[in-house]
């Protein structure tokens, strides 16, 4: 990375908003950007957030709608102490993983649902991969050749990188229009159509008429063939369209649950974690099983379907539609549990007790947390498959356990989010002197 001012000239922004040259020699009085000011910079390397990284005389400034390498004219959007925000507004020198972006409001000071639509595809798999070895190395403290060893990289799902959201929120504004929330604000940007929406979800009319009452409207395409329509306003919750509850399709199971409860948003997700969960955990018949955060139960029910009928598995949820979903589709399995809960608080009360062989956890984008990880490392279960939407929380746990003398055995990398900057890790994670 080049910092402005040593391969060319630093610049700011006048008062009719054009770009200006600096002299570029950094010497004499140095300030600091300042909001609104546009600068000419190099970017450098990705970081978490949807952003590159870039400097200007020694203040760092997180990039959006850039790539790394690019040479850009950069809109600071915010200013912050030790760091600023900055949109790329112009392209003076593009990456070759540069594309036109499909989506007319993926833009700077537009949109803010997609933050990748102006990279190449292949090329989002890249950046997302660099992202989680930057968490590893610098939250989790692995060493390269740890996490070259672990071979990280980030697998594409079927069907593309648009048309996949099955579950879309639109925001309301005061007008009654519906659209979507630019970039780290609550401002509307009313659209007429969502690019990644499931196609049914786009066929919907909710784009095309008013809202006067409702502050959201939620739409659910599940891949049991429903769709709904939910309005929200004042914290009551109107079905508008569809039934109360929707079908969902995975690991050899249908499922039952409201259309404003939790499941995953990728059509092809649900199994495609499984497959993984299963596929590291390796359950063998008899093993008993805790599955945290546990939603409806997903990896329960596949868990149970590998260690028999006769094995113990205990799912711990907090949200009350979660268990409610859990204990009606897992009905026929006499011997999981469903403990609503806290996990924290169940552990800590030892409402969940041991020796357990296996465990699932699939915690919030905050993560399971140190006493968390510590409560399931003294059960002393033989393996830990760890479902994360966060690199960065992910890391941090991955380091608790390691501090414990557990290793990231192995690790798998899913797009399960085309187009933004997140990604679904799923980790095996082995206690020392563990059976291989």
């Amino acid at each position: 990375m080049t910092r402005a001012g040593m391969d060319g000239p630093r610049t700011g922004v006048d008062g009719d908003g054009r770009v200006r040259p600096g002299d570029g020699s950094g010497e004499g009085e140095r300030r600091g950007l300042e909001e609104a000011e546009r600068v000419e910079l190099t970017v450098d390397a990705v970081a978490p957030g949807g952003h590159c990284v870039a400097r200007v005389d020694g203040q760092v400034v997180f990039v959006r709608h850039a790539l790394p390498g690019e040479r850009v004219v950069a809109e600071v959007t915010e200013v912050h102490r030790g760091f600023v925000r900055a949109d790329a507004v112009t392209v003076l020198d593009a990456a070759g993983q540069r594309v036109e972006p499909p989506c007319p409001y993926a833009k700077p000071g537009r949109c803010g649902g997609c933050d990748l639509q102006h990279v190449a595809p292949e090329a989002q798999l890249d950046w997302k991969a660099a992202v989680v070895r930057e968490q590893l190395s610098r939250l989790a403290g692995l060493a390269d050749t740890e996490i070259d060893r672990l071979g990280v990289r980030v697998a594409a799902l079927p069907g593309g990188p648009l048309g996949w959201r099955s579950r879309v929120r639109y925001a309301v504004d005061a007008a009654g229009r519906a659209g979507l929330l630019k970039h780290r604000s609550h401002e509307v940007v009313p659209i007429d159509r969502c690019l990644i929406a499931h196609p049914a979800i786009q066929e919907l009319p909710v784009l095309g008429q008013p809202w006067p009452t409702a502050e959201a409207v939620e739409t659910v395409a599940s891949t049991g063939g429903d769709v709904t329509v939910t309005a929200l306003a004042d914290g009551a919750v109107t079905r508008v369209d569809g039934p109360a509850k929707v079908r969902e399709v995975a690991a050899g199971r249908e499922w039952t649950l409201p259309a404003s409860g939790f499941w995953q948003v990728h059509p092809a997700a649900a199994d495609t974690l499984v497959d993984a969960v299963l596929d590291l955990l390796d359950p063998r018949p008899g093993e008993s099983a805790w599955d945290l955060y546990g939603g409806a139960g997903l990896f329960a029910a596949a868990v149970a379907a590998r260690v028999g009928p006769a094995a113990r598995i205990t799912v711990v949820e907090s949200a009350a539609l979660g268990v409610a979903a859990a204990r009606e589709n897992l009905r026929d399995l006499p011997r999981v549990e469903v403990v609503a809960a806290r996990v924290e608080t169940a552990l800590a009360r030892r409402r969940v007790t041991g020796p357990v062989d296996l465990v699932v956890l699939d915690p919030p984008r905050t993560g399971a947390g140190a006493p968390v990880v510590r409560d399931v490392i003294a059960a002393g279960p033989r393996a830990v498959a760890y479902v994360a939407c966060d690199p960065a929380a992910f890391a941090r746990d991955v380091r608790t356990f390691a501090d414990a003398g557990w290793e990231l055995a192995a690790l798998r990398g899913f797009d399960l989010f085309p187009m933004t900057q997140h990604v679904e890790l799923v980790g095996l994670l082995r206690p020392p002197n563990g059976p291989r």
